[in-house]
């Protein structure tokens, strides 16, 4: 087969060789009859020329005339002469015509020297094919030049679509992380992308936003889809979950625990005698007024199992108080009384019982009196939802006394029971959790918590962190005042070794790291001051509004109690006094004495200082003396709201009401010189006062208000004249009195408040 290819290109090349010399020959035997035409084109052009110049044609074309002899005839040398005519006949002439761009040569003479002509045309040829190629360079240049640019252009889109494409892969594979709510900004800084390609894909959508505008996650997703970029919901792993020990707990480290019980209903109905019967002990003796001062939470041992019992006041000022304590608990007593029936508190107490979703147990006290009706609270009980189970519900109620301990017994069953078929459990291998029931400062052992373990076993040492206070555990106690060293689920526990004094309803947390636990309590009061800022700075704008759009009047007070429960609970019941006319404002609450620092606050805010079950510092008294601050000291709710609304009354503008006295008629108007009008009248109905003031009504419309100058029966002046007797009455401005007028005399009388 290769030789065969060599073969058939052997052939090939000589076939190519032969069309290349029979295409050399072609071309000079064309050459050849054109030099042989050119040859034959100058010898016609010779002849023409002789024969023009035999018949005496001039090389212009013209015949030459005979010349005459000027002088005697002489002959002429015909051999001298004719050379010079030959020479003159060998010049050939040209005639050039010009014909558009074309140029004629005429040749005629018999010897024509076309080799100058050739020579011409030769350089004109190659001048032309010089143009010619510089023409083609010039426009291969240009041409390069503009393939060269859309080259470069084609180039560059390429590359910007190679780019866009790399950039694309890149954020197919980019995965970024976006919270709740994000800033443009953050946004495109976490995209890689420039700030204003994300506000032009906002506009786009219809968001108009700048760089520092905050958008929220849907937004931010829908941004990042368009870009090609993958979005996920940022998990925040914020402090409290670095810190605190929020797992779930299996059921085989769970074990039973106490029930946590709430003992709440009206004031005096027995809640805390009913508690002294359970407990066996006597605290009722020192509380005031029949209100429990203090949430206390004590257990009970029942036949080996224990009851956490928690206290809650029962009158309406510590509502807040009362409504904590139904949040932690498991079971709800309402506490009744058999002869006094479902009372407001009550029903307060039934409401915060179902919001917070704990089980209730009726206890009707005051089984003793002979006016107990159990029956007519049963039906009472029905309205608000609590059927009885003898009339086939399931509320367990249990008739009591708290005075002859009759049905203590059946009550704490009651409560096991119902313990039992909840089954409430926790895991006491765990670090502690609970809520702080009560907090207060003592002076000798500063902050001290009541608190309540929920979950979990708290040891003395451990780490806590209640909302923004942080300590460790020095000491514990129980209800009894013996020191313990560790306390389990649904335990109460007073505990010192706090850095300040928490709230009452917080959250306390056992945590293993005290440097992370005060940087989240330092974050927590940052938070705190800064809500507390804004509102004030809000309320404190609105105040100023209100007070000079309607004249409200401000009422300042500073409230310093024992315990905090306590300083909520009075001030909540004085922000209940406020009204249209007086607000009462309660710029600072406090736990402790009452101090230097209080006095300095309440001078400055026009203030008064109440303080619940505590006295103020013998500095504080003499600096309270001596700039004139009201300091009012209360052991007894009833009295500091009594003295509140006393101190309000004085500052409500009076209001009145109009007291109609009487109607009398004009009979005869009587112009008294030097004194002026004096209506002559009849007493219709009533009676007419002196000083009081008169409506005169004419046709049924009144036409102005006056004041009763004189008042005369005769020329007997009066204070007043009673009905059907005839008077004189004259007015201290109007004058224009007209024949039956009727006077209507009235006074405003104030309003007692």
């Amino acid at each position: 087969q290769q030789a065969q290819q060599q073969k058939q290109q052997s052939q090939q090349k000589q076939q190519s060789q032969q069309q290349k010399q029979q295409s050399q020959q072609k071309q000079q035997q064309v050459q050849q009859k054109q030099g042989q035409q050119h040859t034959e084109d100058a010898k016609k052009t010779a002849a023409t020329s002789s024969a023009q110049a035999a018949s005496g044609v001039t090389g212009r074309g013209q015949v030459e005339a005979p010349k005459k002899n000027k002088g005697p005839w002489q002959p002429t040398n015909t051999a001298t002469t004719q050379p010079e005519k030959a020479k003159k006949q060998e010049q050939p002439t040209t005639i050039r015509q010009r014909t558009g761009s074309t140029r004629i040569v005429d040749t005629r003479s018999s010897f024509v020297d076309l080799s100058k002509y050739d020579e011409a045309l030769n350089k004109y040829v190659s001048e032309r094919e010089e143009t010619v190629v510089v023409k083609q360079k010039l426009k291969k240049q240009n041409n390069k030049s503009i393939s060269n640019k859309e080259r470069d252009k084609e180039r560059r889109a390429l590359e910007k679509l190679r780019k866009e494409e790399i950039e694309k892969e890149r954020r197919r594979k980019l995965t970024i992380q976006i919270p709740d709510e994000i800033t443009v900004g953050e946004l495109a800084s976490r995209l890689k992308i420039n700030v204003g390609e994300v506000i032009k894909k906002l506009m786009l959508n219809g968001v108009m936003a700048s760089i520092n505008d905050v958008i929220d996650f849907d937004t931010a997703y829908l941004i990042t889809e368009e870009l090609g970029v993958k979005a996920e919901r940022e998990i925040v792993v914020t402090i409290e979950e670095k810190l605190f020990d929020e797992a779930e707990d299996t059921d085989e480290n769970l074990v039973e625990r106490s029930p946590v019980v709430c003992v709440m209903g009206h004031v005096d109905h027995g809640k805390t005698s009913l508690l002294d019967a359970i407990r066996h002990s006597n605290v009722t003796q020192g509380e005031f007024g029949g209100i429990t001062q203090h949430i206390g939470a004590y257990r009970v041992n029942v036949g080996g199992k224990y009851i956490t019992f928690l206290d809650t006041p029962g009158h309406e000022a510590f509502t807040a108080m009362r409504a904590r304590g139904a949040q932690v608990t498991d079971i709800a007593i309402l506490v009744v009384a058999a002869d006094d029936g479902i009372m407001p508190q009550t029903v307060e107490a039934i409401n915060h019982a179902k919001a917070a979703g704990v089980d209730i147990i009726v206890a009707i006290n005051k089984m003793d009196k002979p006016t107990a009706n159990p029956d007519i609270i049963k039906q009472d009980l029905t309205k608000y939802d609590l059927v009885p189970e003898e009339w086939g519900g399931d509320v367990i109620c249990v008739p009591v006394s708290a005075l002859t301990g009759q049905g203590i017994n059946d009550l704490l069953e009651s409560i096991l029971l119902l313990a039992e078929i909840k089954e409430y459990k926790a895991n006491p291998n765990r670090r502690a959790k609970g809520v702080v029931i009560e907090s207060r400062l003592d002076r000798g052992r500063g902050p001290v918590a009541t608190i309540l373990v929920q979950n979990g076993t708290l040891h003395t040492g451990d780490i806590v962190i209640a909302g923004t206070s942080v300590g460790r555990v020095r000491a514990m106690t129980d209800e009894n005042g013996a020191v313990v060293k560790e306390a389990g689920p649904s335990t109460p526990v007073e505990i010192i070794g706090l850095s300040e004094v928490p709230l009452a309803g917080d959250e306390f947390n056992c945590v293993e790291d005290e440097r992370m636990a005060r940087e989240l309590a330092e974050q927590r009061r940052e938070k705190a001051r800064e809500m507390q800022l804004k509102a004030n700075a809000r309320l404190n704008l609105e105040d100023i509004f209100n007070q000079i759009e309607s004249g409200v009047k401000n009422f300042n007070i500073i409230v310093k109690a024992d315990v905090n429960g306590s300083a909520e609970a009075v001030k909540s019941s004085l922000q209940k006094l406020s009204n249209d006319e007086v607000q009462i404002n309660i710029i600072h609450t406090g736990v402790g004495a009452i101090v230097d620092s209080d006095v300095q606050l309440a001078a400055a805010s026009n203030a008064i200082i109440i303080g619940f079950n505590v006295r103020p510092v013998k500095n504080a008294r003499d600096t309270a003396d001596r700039m004139g601050i009201d300091i009012r000291t209360y052991r007894i709710i009833y009295e500091c709201i009594e003295d509140m609304q006393a101190a309000m009354k004085g500052m409500l503008a009076p209001k009145f009401r109009e007291e109609i006295l009487g109607h009398a008629i004009v009979r005869q108007p009587i112009h008294v010189p030097n004194v002026g009008m004096i209506a002559g009248s009849y007493v219709q109905d009533g009676k007419i006062v002196r000083n009081a003031r008169i409506r005169i009504v004419r046709d049924g419309v009144v036409v102005a208000e006056d004041k009763i100058s004189s008042l005369r029966h005769y020329k007997e002046d009066r204070r007043e004249i009673a009905q059907g007797f005839e008077c004189g009455i004259g007015l201290e401005k109007f004058n224009d009195i007209k024949e039956n007028d009727v006077f209507e005399c009235f006074t405003m009388v104030e309003i007692e408040r």
